[in-house]
């Protein structure tokens, strides 16, 4: 498959490794020496959609001072990885619909025709074919990515990797930081590891193998950090809404402004909100404005309970 010029469709929960494979495939693939190119798609404003993925040419409009050119161009011989395709709007999914049929591209402001060359990776953690059959992801789009789709097991399912990932993740992190000597575990630590849940998938076990790295530096590593916040079984409790119901855009709205009022409405950086949700900070604001919670400047204008 990766030799190939194949749409990629992965699959799988926030975290679970999907760029990091992407990666791979390109490395793997006859387009290696030429670029490959990321766009994440949550993060694509509907105003800039054009600009950012077909470029413009000068003058095209106000501060338009030189050509730029977009993604798809920036692309062309190589790779284009297109992240978290289900949040696209369905004009911008007819928008690269058409680039993906006719290989062609015009700059904004520019009559010039162009011809792209490339292979695309997308990537979701969203439901397609439900968002489908609810008229939110153009079918036609669908099958132009879903030529060879890859599901990604979360890592609950797959604990078996865990000494893996925590070793490789270790050596890399003792480098980064560096330690003099690679960091060790402290006895009994993987059986523990293996028993929790992450529910933010490989990118929490990365954080959280990095953050007792820090705390630790060169001792044994006992990731007491997880310890206290995890509950004995592992798991992760669910709290009834003050009604007893149990639904879930509530649910999650209530979890979310928990979390903003510990980081004082902070989406973004290091003591961001988005760090300790382990998502991505473009994916978590396009959430929140749909569950319409303040962030930033508008959190700190009104007054919040938890």
């Amino acid at each position: 498959m990766a030799p190939t010029d194949t749409p990629v469709l992965l699959l799988g929960e926030t975290g679970v490794g999907k760029e990091i494979i992407a990666n791979t495939i390109h490395r793997l693939s006859l387009r290696k020496n030429h670029p490959l190119i990321k766009v994440d798609c949550a993060a694509i404003s509907e105003n800039l959609v054009e600009n950012e993925l077909f470029g413009h040419e000068k003058g095209s409009f106000t501060g338009a001072f030189s050509r730029v050119r977009g993604r798809f161009e920036r692309a062309h011989s190589g790779t284009l990885f297109l992240d978290e395709i289900g949040e696209l709007s369905p004009e911008t999914q007819k928008r690269i619909l058409r680039v993906l049929q006719e290989r062609v591209i015009e700059r904004v402001g520019g009559s010039e025709v162009i011809g792209v060359d490339i292979r695309i990776i997308a990537a979701t953690h969203r439901p397609l074919e439900t968002m489908i059959a609810n008229g939110k992801f153009r079918k036609d789009l669908f099958f132009r990515l879903n030529v060879f789709p890859i599901s990604i097991p979360p890592l609950r399912d797959r604990k078996e990797d865990i000494p893996r990932f925590v070793d490789h993740l270790i050596k890399i992190g003792s480098r980064k930081i560096q330690l003099s000597s690679i960091a060790t575990l402290a006895p009994g630590v993987i059986d523990s590891l293996m028993a929790y849940r992450w529910p933010g998938n490989i990118r929490e076990l990365k954080n959280c193998v990095e953050r007792e790295l820090i705390i630790n530096r060169g001792k044994p590593l006992t990731f007491s950090s997880l310890y206290n916040t995890m509950p004995e079984n592992g798991e992760i409790s669910i709290d009834r809404m003050g009604d007893g119901s149990f639904d879930l855009n509530r649910a999650m709205a209530r979890h979310i402004r928990k979390v903003l009022n510990m980081t004082g409405g902070r989406v973004e950086g290091k003591q961001g909100a988005a760090r300790l949700l382990n998502v991505h900070p473009r994916t978590l604001q396009h959430r929140m404005k749909k569950l319409n919670i303040l962030f930033g400047r508008n959190y700190k204008r009104v007054k919040h309970a938890p």
